[in-house]
C-alpha cells in the first residue's frame, strides 16, 4: 500500500505510477483459445464434451450437455428460505430499476416534410457466461440476465462450468428467477465458442456476456465481430472520499471488500486528512485477519492499495477523473454536490448509509461495470446492450425534392454517379 499527499513533491511522478499498475494478467492465452475455438468450430458437441472431461473432470454426453428442468426445479426447492427471499428482493429491485431504463422510439417530420424515425427492438438470443466452483455468484447471474429480460429478448442461454459435477444450487436459482431459458454444464473459451458459433446442441447467440478467467476474457475478444460482448472486464477496483467525520473501521471495511475479490482489485481512499488516513490503515490492519479471504485481501492491498492525501476537494475530483474507477464512494456531508462534479465513474455510491457493497446485490443498477480507466469511454451493462436501434426514413415527392439537390451534389462530389443518379431520376419524374 502506499500513501502520497499531493504536497509531496514527487506526488505527480507517483501518482502516475500508481495509474500505469499493470493489474491484468500477464498470462498469454489467445494462441490456446484460438486453437480452442477452432476445434469447437470444427468438432461442435465433441469438442465441448472432451474439453469438459480434460479441464472440469466430468464425463458429459451430448444429451447431459444441457441441466435439465429437474435439476433446476430441485436446485432451486434446496435454498434456505432467507436465501431465496433475498434473491427474490434482489431480482424485483434489478428488474424495476433496467425496465425504467427502457427508451421510447421516435418518430419526427422536419420543415422540409421529411419523416423520420427510431424504433427499438430487441436482440433475438444472448449467452451468459457463468464462472463457476469457487467463483459462483448468483448476484452475477440476475445482472447481467435480467436486464436482458427487460429488454425482451426471448432466449438467454446460460454456460457455466462444473469441476467435479458439482452445481451450485443458488445459482441455479438465480438463474431461474432470472428468466434464463437453458442451461449448459460447460465453461471456459469452450463454452464461449460454442455460444459464438453454435453446435448441434447449443443453438448460438448474439451476444455474450458475464465475467470469466483469462481463457473467457480472451475467447470473448476472438469471438467478437461474429457476436457482440459486453467488455473484456479487468480486476475490481473502488476509489472512496472520505473525511474525517467518517468511522475509520467501516472506511477500512469498505477498501477490503474490493481487496477480497482478487489479488489484482484495487482500493484507493482519498482524503483531505492525513490522520484520518492513518486511523484507516490502522483499521485495515485490525480488520484484515478477520476475514476467510484475509490471503488475497492482503495481497491486494499490499501491492495496489493506496491512500492519497489532498489539499481540497476540487484536487481530489481532478484525481477521480485521471482514475475514472469502476466503483466511487462518496462519504462526504453533500455527496450529490460532489458527484455532480465527477465526470467518470462506472457507479457512483453516495454518503455514509450506502456502501458499493449494497450495489454489488440488492441496490438495482447494474454490477457489471467498466474496469480499468475504461469508464473514460465506457458505461455499465443496461437494457442497451440488449437492444438494438433501427433508423428509419418516410420522404414524399415534395420532401423529396426539397432536399434531393444537395443529396445529388454531394453524391457528384464523391464520384459515386450511381447514388446521384439514384435521386435525380426521381426528381426528374
Amino acid at each position: 500500500m502506499i500513501c502520497i499527499s499531493t504536497t509531496d513533491a514527487d506526488f505527480e511522478a507517483r501518482f502516475t505510477e500508481l495509474l500505469s499498475q499493470a493489474r491484468e494478467t500477464t498470462e498469454t492465452v489467445d494462441r490456446i483459445v484460438a486453437g480452442i475455438i477452432a476445434d469447437v468450430r470444427a468438432r461442435g458437441d465433441a469438442a465441448l464434451i472432451d474439453y469438459t472431461a480434460r479441464f472440469d473432470r466430468q464425463t458429459l454426453t451430448p444429451g447431459t450437455l444441457r441441466v435439465s428442468a429437474a435439476e433446476i426445479e430441485a436446485a432451486a426447492a434446496s435454498i434456505p428460505a432467507d436465501l431465496a427471499a433475498a434473491l427474490d428482493l434482489a431480482a424485483i429491485r434489478i428488474e424495476t430499476f433496467h425496465r425504467a431504463q427502457l427508451p421510447q422510439d421516435l418518430r419526427m417530420t422536419d420543415a422540409a416534410g421529411v419523416t423520420m424515425g427510431q424504433r427499438w427492438t430487441a436482440l433475438d438470443a444472448v449467452g451468459l457466461y457463468v464462472p463457476g466452483g469457487k467463483a459462483a455468484y448468483p448476484s452475477s447471474v440476475l445482472m447481467n440476465a435480467i436486464p436482458a429480460r427487460a429488454a425482451g429478448v426471448g432466449r438467454i442461454a446460460m454456460c457455466v462450468p462444473t469441476p467435479g459435477g458439482v452445481l451450485n444450487p443458488l445459482v441455479l436459482a438465480a438463474a431461474r428467477r432470472a428468466g434464463v431459458t437453458e442451461i449448459y454444464r460447460i465453461g471456459g473459451a469452450q463454452a464461449v465458442a460454442a455460444l459464438a458459433y453454435g453446435t448441434a446442441s447449443i443453438p448460438a447467440v448474439d451476444r455474450i456476456v458475464g465475467p470469466g478467467n483469462a481463457y473467457v476474457a480472451e475467447a470473448k475478444r476472438q469471438v467478437f465481430g461474429r457476436v457482440g460482448i459486453d467488455n473484456i472486464a479487468g480486476p475490481s477496483e473502488v476509489v472512496v472520499l472520505a473525511d474525517a467525520n467518517n468511522d475509520p473501521r467501516r472506511i477500512a471495511v469498505d477498501l477490503l471488500a474490493q481487496a477480497e475479490h482478487d489479488e489484482a482489485a484495487q482500493s484507493i481512499l482519498i482524503t483531505d486528512s492525513a490522520a484520518f488516513a492513518d486511523a484507516v490503515a490502522a483499521a485495515v490492519a485490525a480488520e484484515l485477519p478477520t476475514l476467510p479471504r484475509a490471503a488475497i485481501a492482503g495481497a491486494s492491498w499490499e501491492a495496489h492499495g493506496a491512500m492519497i492525501v489532498v489539499d481540497d476537494w476540487a484536487q481530489a475530483v481532478a484525481l477521480v477523473d485521471r482514475l475514472a474507477p469502476e466503483h466511487l464512494e462518496l462519504m462526504l456531508p453533500d455527496p450529490e454536490a460532489m458527484f455532480a462534479r465527477v465526470r467518470h465513474a462506472g457507479a457512483a455510491f453516495l454518503g455514509g448509509w450506502c456502501p458499493e457493497a449494497v450495489g454489488d446485490y440488492v441496490a438495482g443498477p447494474n454490477h457489471v461495470l467498466p474496469t480499468g480507466r475504461t469508464a473514460r469511454f465506457a458505461s455499465g451493462l443496461s437494457v442497451f446492450d440488449f437492444l438494438k436501434r433501427t433508423t428509419w426514413v418516410s420522404a414524399s415527392r415534395a420532401a423529396l425534392a426539397e432536399i434531393g439537390p444537395a443529396g445529388v451534389a454531394l453524391a457528384e462530389a464523391e464520384g459515386l454517379q450511381a447514388h446521384a443518379r439514384s435521386i435525380a431520376l426521381r426528381l426528374q419524374s
